[in-house]
């Protein structure tokens, strides 16, 4: 495995050549602060906040973290001069008038500076801060069922003519890795609703517990997931800790 020096804020940090800074920076303990990026779907670059200054020889210049590989030696990183903070600032600014009342927002702005939003025109009732990675999540899963659509002020995540998709098979995912939980999904009685349709859910078959939908079990056995491990994420859980004890007790 070949491996890269990056000096980040003054530290040295061996490296995996090829890594993302976000993930060099995470493995040393150094903060950088982020919406979009998700250790499952990586390299989205959509919500800039990850920005840090990259100088590689006489040259310096603002990178995304997230997006940004250490090919080389000598790389030399900071998070948190005059200059990224004043460009992390005004990207707060466009957050908090995009979401204004989202708990996971203010959790953000809180974190890393109040910004004044003033200048910009404030959303009300809006969740959808557009990271991306509900759709992402989607394409990974091997659906296509939602979407970027419109433009301008009028952008927004959906289904296709804002109907039930046909390809939605219900797996949650999309709801799962949106940061500001836009995405509602509820599961009552057996039946999961999400995107305006419903799915029955499945019983799982060691606990009995409600936990998958049809249309996703048959989604992952023709990705030939063997039909046995088609079991609950507790009971899961429960097998691999009981397999362990099992390794350690021999």
């Amino acid at each position: 495995m070949d491996t890269v020096k990056v000096i980040i804020n003054g530290k040295e940090c061996i490296a995996e050549k090829g890594q993302f800074l976000i993930d060099i920076a995470k493995a040393n303990r150094i903060g950088i602060p982020h919406i979009c990026h998700h250790e499952a779907l990586r390299g989205l670059n959509s919500c800039r906040l990850c920005i840090v200054e990259v100088t590689e020889g006489k040259r310096t210049r603002v990178v995304t973290s997230c997006a940004f590989p250490a090919m080389n030696d000598g790389l030399v990183v900071e998070t948190n001069t005059d200059r990224i903070k004043k460009m992390r600032k005004v990207l707060l600014s466009l957050l908090r008038a995009e979401a204004p009342d989202n708990a996971y927002v203010t959790k953000t702005i809180k974190a890393f500076g109040a910004t004044d939003s003033s200048r910009y025109e404030m959303s009300t009732g809006n969740d959808c801060i557009m990271c991306g990675l509900c759709v992402k999540a989607c394409e990974e899963v091997g659906c296509t069922a939602i979407a970027t659509v419109n433009r301008g002020t009028t952008k927004k995540i959906s289904t296709p003519y804002d109907m039930e998709s046909s390809d939605c098979i219900g797996c949650g995912s999309c709801a799962y890795v949106c940061p500001t939980e836009c995405i509602k999904m509820e599961d009552k009685d057996g039946i999961r609703t999400i995107w305006g349709k419903e799915f029955k859910l499945l019983q799982c078959n060691v606990c009995g517990g409600y936990y998958i939908t049809e249309e996703q079990r048959e989604h992952l056995l023709k990705r030939n997931i063997p039909e046995e491990s088609l079991v609950c994420e507790r009971c899961k859980k429960e097998h691999f800790s009981r397999e362990m004890v099992k390794v350690f007790m021999k």
